[in-house]
Order: C-alpha cells, then structure tokens, then sequence
C-alpha cells in the first residue's frame, strides 16, 4: 500500500541522516540551479510517490478529459456565441485565427487537480493551457534526489520511476516544427526560449537551454524585445530563429509590446514557428471550466465526456446577473454567490499565480462582499470548493527531523495536447498554492512498486 511506503520513508530517517540529505539536496540544488529567484523550489526531503494503478487512473482521466476541452476549443473557433462565454480580450479575439502550421495549438500544457488516491477523488481546478511552466525544475529535482542516501536505501525495498520530462517537451517542439515547415526550411531549427530577462523562471528555461545544447541544437534565451524582423526572418542580433518556445505570456506581450510586435508579425508572415499558438490561450482561460460544466452546453459533448466533466472538473460559472443551476437545483447566480461563500472561490478568469484569488472559507464577509462587487464589473468565475489532498512529509526544521501535513497538488503535463507523460508535484502548507509566487514547493513524482 502507499501509505505503507510512504511510512516507511519517512522511518528511514532520523535527525542525523535529515541533517545530511539536507546538505547533499542543497548541495544539487545549487549545481541544478534549482531556484525561483533566489529560492530553493525544494523545501522538503521526500519525493511523490503514487503506485502504478494510481498514476495509470490520473493519467487515463486526465486523456479523457482533455477530447471534451480539445472539442470546446474547436467548438470556440467555430461559434462566436459560444466563444463569448470565455469572455476573450479584443487582442486575443485578433490573434486566435493566426495560421499556426501544426495540429494541436497547445503543444505543451498542463492540468492541475487535487488528487487523493485513498479516497479516489480526482478534480482539476485550473488548465494551465499557454505557458506550462516547472518542466525543467522537474526532470533536475528528481535527479537531485536519486543522489540522496535515503533514496538508496528506499530503492533496496521498492523500485522507482521518474519521467523525462524536457526530453519530452523537445520531441513535442520538433515534431510541431515539422509540421510547420515543409521542405523550404531547416531541418534542424535554430530556438529561442522567449521570455522577459527578469522573471524568476530564468533558471528552468537555462536548464532546458542546456538541454537543447546537449541534443545538438542551437538555442538561445530571448528577451522578446531584442527580437526584430528583417529580410522575412526573425532575429536576435545574428542569431536566426526558427521556431519560439513561447514562454512570455500573451496578455504581457501584447500589453508591453502592442499588436505589432515582431513576434506577431513574424506569425503573420510565416517567417517563424511559435509553441504554443495564441489560441492555446482560448482554454487557458478560467471560464473554460465555466464553459465545460454549464448546463447549457451540454450538448457538446459525448456521454463519456459529460461523464469526466461531472467528475472531475468542479461546478464553475462566469459571475454574472444570471440564473442557472448548481446539480440540478435551480439558483439566481449573485444572491447564491453572496450566501454561500464557505463552499465557494472567486478568481479572475485570466490571471495567474493565484493573483485576485478570494477563498470564500478564508475571507471574511467584506472581504467576499468587496470581491463579489468587483467580480461584477470585471471578468471572474465562482468555482465550487474542492476537497483538497494532504499527505506528511519530512522538512528539516532548526536541525530537527519534523513530519508536516501538507496540502498536494497533483498537475499532470501535456504533450500534443492529448497525452499524459509525468507531472509536476506542488506542496504547500496554504490553501492556495502557488509555487513562483513563494507559497510552496515542489517535489519529484516517482511511480514506486514494492521488490518481491
């Protein structure tokens, strides 16, 4: 059982040896460059695990679940009625009919969900469906700690997989090129990883750099603004940019840079090859949940899908003069809003790092009052609580081995925007749980099974 290994972990340490796997994760942290900023992405002494049945049932819902958003999103380019559901900014209205020359518009993308594999209760909470970010920080933390004693000794009793996660991510990025260029272009692209030159970030997009180094290809980082467009190619200085992994959000480009920035009118000119698409960010969106669980778009989806939906994703509405139903019952959305905070979250449907998050259960009632009124005037969603998932693990506290309950965060990544292949683990003491933003840390996930 799992819990039995993870009990079994954690006996394997006492004061002393939490003292030394400290010192040796600290001590690969620093060579990894494993740091938001200035701050360690690790802060615990325990990888996730989960057992092979557990990650085979997240990883096959999760699947099923992403036909009924891939259908949502098709279903969006076509009906502009259904599209305002998602309530777009007029910029991303203009750059979602971009050509992008490949199949899926998020080529990388990842689902976040509160799983508890005891209970067998599964729901997402967010899509991260543009930038997906920690890929990197994953792949080099999991090897951080395979150099831990502790995990020798754990791997005497259970053998333990990792994922490789950036070797995925480049195989996504290259097969999304091929598609793209035809035989007029290079082979082999020349990347830049675009992204502002102060985000705390800096070090994951270095170590997947690095990465592309190793695998023979030409990659640079890339402030956006040192980008310009001569000659119909797309440059830094000399260096020739093939194809963009976008990093750089959509709504900070456009607000920094305005519609004509290079990048974008390299898109419009086919001159460059750019993962994910502008219209990655349609299901990005926080009322795509809204637009998933409605009743009133039922009808886009098969049995099957309406199925996952009900399980998996919590009831989520855009906050509106409206009336609608919450499992069946008939509600008026605004009075129901303002009654029931306990069981409810507000959030603005396009932001990130759980910024303008309002915890009903946490709030206080001028606080939900002061929200609800702003969630009126601008674009939010009310989304149903969902019971979060907690496991123990081991920190190092003054010295001292300490056993802290923590909140998890189970967020598979995407690949082609239809398979599942590893996961980001977050932990974090807070209800919201937000690792860049400095409330938690991640973990390696390792899918474990007991030696005969």
């Amino acid at each position: 059982m799992l819990r039995d290994a993870i009990a079994f972990y954690n006996n394997l340490l006492d004061d002393q040896s939490a003292v030394e796997a400290q010192a040796t994760l600290n001590a690969q942290m620093r060579a990894r460059r494993l740091f938001f900023g200035e701050r360690a992405v690790c802060n615990v002494l325990r990888p996730h695990f989960y057992q092979p049945q557990q990650w085979e049932y997240l990883r096959s819902e999760t699947e099923t679940l992403l036909l009924a958003f891939a259908k949502a999103h098709h279903a969006c380019l076509q009906d502009a009625e259904l599209r305002a559901q998602l309530d777009l900014e007029p910029y991303e209205e203009a750059l979602f009919t971009l050509e992008i020359g490949y199949t899926a518009p998020w080529n990388t993308s990842r689902l976040d969900s509160f799983y508890d594999p005891d209970a067998g209760r599964l729901k997402f909470v967010e899509y991260n469906a543009e930038t997906p970010a920690g890929m990197g920080y994953v792949d080099q933390t999991a090897e951080s700690f395979l150099a831990l004693e502790v995990m020798r000794r754990f791997q005497q009793h259970y053998t333990v997989r990792s994922f490789t996660l950036v070797r995925s991510l480049l195989a996504t990025l290259l097969e999304a090129y091929r598609q793209w260029s035809g035989k007029d272009r290079p082979a082999r692209p020349q990347i830049a990883i675009a992204d502002w030159q102060d985000v705390q970030t800096l070090n994951e997009h270095q170590i997947i750099r690095d990465y592309m180094a190793e695998a023979g290809l030409e990659a640079i980082l890339c402030d956006p603004r040192a980008m310009e467009l001569r000659e119909g190619s797309l440059y830094v200085g000399d260096f020739r940019v093939d194809l963009i992994y976008k990093r750089v959000l959509a709504s900070e480009l456009i607000q920094r840079m305005g519609m004509d920035n290079p990048i974008v009118q390299a898109l419009r000119q086919r001159a460059v090859c750019m993962c994910n698409a502008f219209s990655a960010k349609l299901m990005a969106k926080k009322a795509s949940f809204a637009l998933l669980s409605d009743e009133q778009n039922a009808h886009l989806f098969t049995p099957a899908e309406r199925a996952a939906i009900e399980a998996h994703i919590p009831w989520t509405r855009r906050v509106s003069e409206r009336h609608t139903h919450f499992h069946g019952q008939p509600i008026d959305l605004v009075p129901f809003i303002a009654e029931n905070k306990e069981r409810l979250v507000l959030k603005p449907n396009d932001e990130y790092g759980g910024k303008g998050v309002t915890i009903g259960w946490e709030a206080t009632d001028a606080e939900w009052s002061a929200t609800l009124r702003q969630a009126l005037r601008d674009s939010y969603v009310v989304q149903e609580r969902v019971e979060a998932a907690f496991e123990d693990y081991p920190t190092l506290v003054d010295g001292k081995l300490h056993i802290a309950r923590r909140l998890v965060d189970a967020d598979p990544y995407i690949f082609h925007g239809k398979t599942v292949s590893g996961g980001l683990t977050r932990l974090s003491a807070a209800a919201l749980l937000n690792v860049t933003a400095g409330g938690g840390s991640i973990t390696p996930t390792f899918i474990i099974e007991k030696r005969a």
